[in-house]
């Protein structure tokens, strides 16, 4: 059955157990983190940037911070379009590009978009900052070790195209929204947190997170293959504790939160 299952949707892994490792590994890992979110141990960045972290961490700005979580991603990406620009896999291009343009913009919503109003804490950036360099690293590496490897039977790869650009276009679109709700004073920013309205946010209070498992979800159905999907699945779980425990800092923070708001998945979770 799983022969049959890999054999239609999936490439078979590649011969690689340093790839078969990190998918477990990877799993494993950021589902972890997820379950800490959810028992209130929180990474330090946003509305949790200063939650029980020792007062002698060493601390950043929240747009210092931010690029140093994306760039170094950024750069894998980048850099592996460069070295292989004359490869002629098409899973391999798109699953570098999309890579690559996803943490790209990042950058441009951490230099452009974002308003920002706490900090970040080093230990939480480094390890979120090698969490995607490695995880990116590891994609594209999986990739290259599939060229040259029959499609499977059912190519979902221009659906994860799809599915990828809605990701992109749906955490921009919510991203800005998030930025408009601090608005220029006369004074100076407003650096307070406000109920997010518009868009998803009338059905989920981390629509931006919904989005961001969107985009992952399309670069694991361009690859097709274990450990994307290992990371988006993961991805996903990490998203789903940060999502709970920003919903439940809202319903703490304002008494009007309106209670049919869920955290990540609308009228669902």
């Amino acid at each position: 059955m799983m022969s049959l299952f890999e054999n239609n949707f999936l490439f078979p892994p590649p011969p690689s157990i340093y790839m078969s490792t990190m998918s477990v590994i990877t799993l494993i890992a950021l589902a972890n983190l997820g379950f800490s979110e959810l028992r209130g141990k929180h990474l330090h960045y946003s509305k949790f940037w200063n939650v029980g972290s020792d007062s002698k961490a060493v601390k950043l700005s929240s747009r210092t911070g931010m690029l140093i979580l994306y760039t170094p991603a950024f750069v894998a990406g980048a850099v592996s379009l460069w070295l292989c620009f004359d490869t002629h896999d098409l899973r391999f291009l798109l699953v570098s590009s999309a890579l690559a343009f996803h943490f790209f913009k990042r950058d441009i919503e951490v230099l452009f978009v974002h308003k920002y109003s706490g900090g970040m804490v080093l230990d939480s950036t480094i390890l979120i900052s090698l969490t995607y360099f490695f995880c990116s690293v590891n994609m594209i590496y999986n990739q290259h070790l599939l060229q040259g490897v029959p499609d499977p039977e059912i190519d979902l790869k221009f659906i994860g195209v799809a599915l990828f650009l809605v990701g992109i276009v749906g955490s921009f679109y919510h991203h800005c929204i998030l930025s408009n709700l601090r608005k220029e004073k006369s004074g100076g920013s407003d650096k307070g947190y406000k109920i997010p309205k518009g868009g998803l946010f009338g059905a989920v209070v981390c629509a931006h997170y919904f989005f961001e498992i969107l985009t992952f979800i399309g670069i694991s159905l361009m690859a097709q293959s274990l450990y994307p999907i290992c990371f988006a699945i993961g991805d996903t779980c990490y998203l789903i504790g940060r999502s709970y425990a920003t919903r439940k800092w809202y319903l703490s923070k304002f008494p009007n939160f309106p209670k049919h708001v869920k955290a990540l998945i609308p009228f669902v979770f």
